[in-house]
């Protein structure tokens, strides 16, 4: 049997069994089919069964509820959407783009409100995001950001600026010049959230089919190993996996972010860091790091960097990267040298996935019914509630506030085929790194960073 706990710290700590729930059993006839137990997935089933409790759903899992991103992902339950506001304003008017932003706001208090509401012990914390300034052209940037917000309306109650004190009053890592702060982020669990959600979804009506891999899609159809499921709406929810799905080998790019968890720490070791409001943290560095500190007093810290694979391949082995994790470990001894040697207890990874314009969208064609989500580009424990929320509404007929939101019916170009995009992604990622050594080495900003996100549109 697999050994799902190893493939994450969340899910190592899950309460109760990890065994594979029921797979299809035959050919069935339902309403909606769901491909996909991740957070999206259920989130999806979630609402439609609420809304409507005589629809028929199957929820259809090639492992089990939670074994992707939703299982592993840094636990940032945050505001942040990828997609460029220039972008929606030139496309959709710039009420349009500050809309999509405060319905990512709404949308951190929807998630708190439906893990109270359904009693899931998520360990949701809503403590803002804090984004640290460690060199000056990382302060330079933080400001910008600041200013930035502000040009598009979002005043100190949304986005502030914190002096090098106060920062470090609040993280206390080393060389804090200060930081950017919005209250609008909470972390969580993201395991025993799916998991929670998985079983609230079953006791609604909605079974959950694990171990039954989706073959092909095609419209009012899935294709599996134990027959076809027919249905009215098809709903693809594979995210990181979506490219090896026939047919949409080119539509997202898996890309692997990777993580550590240390040993739980004592209480003078958090008294000298503080982390008080389990604020979700990263820093202004352009390689991406993410950090969190767990309910049992661990640091759980991720980052880019692992190589894309050719083809956009997907394999577990593909988290079997030492020096990623030793560099991750480096990261957290730079950053917090009041933990000493601390080590790693978990060790893991997974593929995010990317869309060709960075720009993650929901859509609904009610002449096919194809209904899709995704492309979240590591910012989904937040948006697949939303995506949730729109796919319910969309496919129930209902035009609300979130159907007219801008990312509704996006369609994303296709990814390069290789050898290009291979080529592309990885030299994007050393061209980051190098843009984080040599502002380090010399203390002025790197251009070649903003040179190689306007070539790769991120």
């Amino acid at each position: 049997m697999t050994d799902y706990r190893s493939r994450s710290l969340w899910l190592d700590g899950v309460p109760g069994d990890l065994a594979p729930r029921p797979g299809l059993p035959g050919p069935v006839d339902v309403d909606v089919a769901v491909v996909g137990a991740g957070l999206t997935g259920l989130w999806t089933a979630y609402y439609l069964k609420k809304a409507d409790p005589h629809l028929r759903i199957a929820v259809l899992e090639r492992e089990i509820a939670g074994f992707g991103a939703s299982g592993r992902n840094g636990g940032w339950c945050s505001s942040f959407f990828a997609g460029s506001r220039e972008r929606t304003a030139k496309w959709h008017g710039r009420a349009a783009a500050i809309a999509m932003q405060r319905a990512m706001f709404d949308t951190v208090d929807e998630v708190g409100g439906a893990v109270d509401a359904e009693g899931i012990d998520a360990r949701f914390h809503k403590g803002g995001a804090f984004v640290q300034a460690s060199t000056a052209p990382q302060l330079l940037r933080a400001q910008e950001e600041i200013e930035y917000e502000r040009s598009w309306g979002f005043g100190e109650e949304d986005y502030r600026l914190l002096g090098a004190e106060e920062a470090r009053s609040r993280i206390a890592a080393t060389g804090s010049l200060g930081a950017s702060f919005t209250p609008h982020s909470a972390c969580v669990d993201p395991a025993r959230l799916a998991r929670g959600l998985a079983d609230v979804v079953e006791k609604l009506g909605v079974p959950i089919y694990e171990r039954t891999p989706a073959l092909r899609l095609a419209a009012g159809r899935v294709d599996t190993p134990a027959g076809a499921v027919t249905a009215e709406v098809v709903v693809r929810a594979t995210e990181g996996y979506t490219a090896e799905l026939p047919g949409f080998e080119r539509a997202l790019l898996p890309l692997y972010s990777l993580m550590i968890a240390t040993e739980p720490l004592p209480a003078p070791v958090w008294d000298a860091i503080g982390w008080r409001e389990h604020e979700t943290f990263n820093d202004e560095r352009f390689l991406i790091i993410y950090a969190m500190r767990t309910d049992d007093d661990r640091l759980a810290i991720g980052g880019r960097g692992a190589p894309y694979h050719w083809g956009s391949r997907v394999s577990d082995d593909f988290v079997r990267e030492p020096r990623a994790f030793e560099a991750l470990t480096g990261v957290v001894r730079q950053l917090f040298p009041q933990m000493g040697d601390v080590k790693a207890t978990h060790t893991w990874g997974g593929p995010i996935a990317i869309p060709r314009d960075w720009y993650s969208s929901v859509g609904f064609d009610r002449a096919s019914g194809r209904a899709w989500a995704g492309g979240y580009v590591g910012d989904g424990v937040s948006t697949t509630n939303l995506a949730g929320r729109t796919l319910r509404d969309l496919i129930l007929g209902h035009q609300t506030e979130i159907t007219a939101l801008p990312w509704v019916n996006h369609r994303s170009p296709l990814w390069e085929p290789e050898p290009l995009r291979w080529l592309a992604v990885n030299a994007a990622m050393k061209a980051m790194a190098s843009a984080d050594s040599y502002e380090e080495r010399t203390g002025r900003p790197s251009r070649r960073a903003t040179m190689v996100k306007r070539l790769i549109g991120a």
